[in-house]
């Protein structure tokens, strides 16, 4: 085999493997601020509180190889005779926010809550996958967030938010959003992206009643 011809198969081979990389390559450092999570704690709508539900967002970013950063669960709480009532809204910092692709998601606040907000092509996991939504199986589109569409807490009753997130019981509810939003008719929450309907329960075991099965919005608030 001549000189040039060696040179051109490693050229080739080096390519290939380059490519292949290239696909299966995690999210760069500092790239990645949004994902939807890829799995729940398990618990239905008992996440920890906030703290566990942030926890679980920077468990799963790391997981993926991104360095630390300040990650934030997209959930609101109730307020309660001890606490003021905490908007989703406040807690994920101002944007612009990042997919696993690179791509843009929202460039602030405004733009997330507004007409467009998220969507199923841009609310993908930690690792870049797709989310299951309508017409797949199983559907897992209900994303919990305990919110009003513009990202504000809900009253503290009727209680949307599982006991600010404490609660795994039969009963209760949660509110949840459809990341695959398609905005069917007039029905106005199916084009929502955090606040579509409750949940029919708290427990692991209800939430796939209404298409869910845990999942939640990670923001990266720094």
């Amino acid at each position: 085999m001549t000189r040039l011809r060696l040179a051109l198969v490693a050229l080739a081979c080096s390519g290939t493997a380059a490519l292949a990389q290239t696909s299966t390559q995690p999210p760069q450092p500092g790239q990645m601020t949004f994902f939807v999570t890829s799995v729940g704690p398990g618990r239905g709508g008992d996440l920890g509180g906030l703290a566990g539900a942030d926890a679980h967002c920077q468990a799963l970013a790391l997981a993926t190889g991104m360095g630390p950063r300040n990650w934030r669960a997209y959930l609101s709480t109730s307020a309660t005779p001890t606490s003021p009532a905490v908007n989703a809204r406040d807690r994920i910092g101002r944007g612009p926010w990042r997919n696993a692709a690179g791509a843009v998601v929202a460039n602030n606040i405004e733009e997330l809550h507004g007409a467009n907000g998220l969507t199923k092509q841009t609310a993908v996991t930690e690792r870049g996958a797709p989310v299951n939504g309508r017409g797949d199986t199983p559907n897992t589109h209900d994303i919990l967030t305990g919110s009003a569409p513009d990202g504000t807490a809900l009253p503290a009753s009727p209680d949307m938010t599982c006991r600010n997130w404490t609660y795994s019981g039969p009963d209760g509810a949660a509110m949840v959003g459809h990341h695959d939003r398609l905005g069917l008719g007039d029905d106005s929450a199916s084009r929502s992206w955090n606040a579509s309907h409750p949940t029919r329960g708290c427990g692991q075991d209800a939430l796939p009643a209404t298409g869910g099965s845990g999942l939640f919005y990670c923001f990266a608030a720094d």
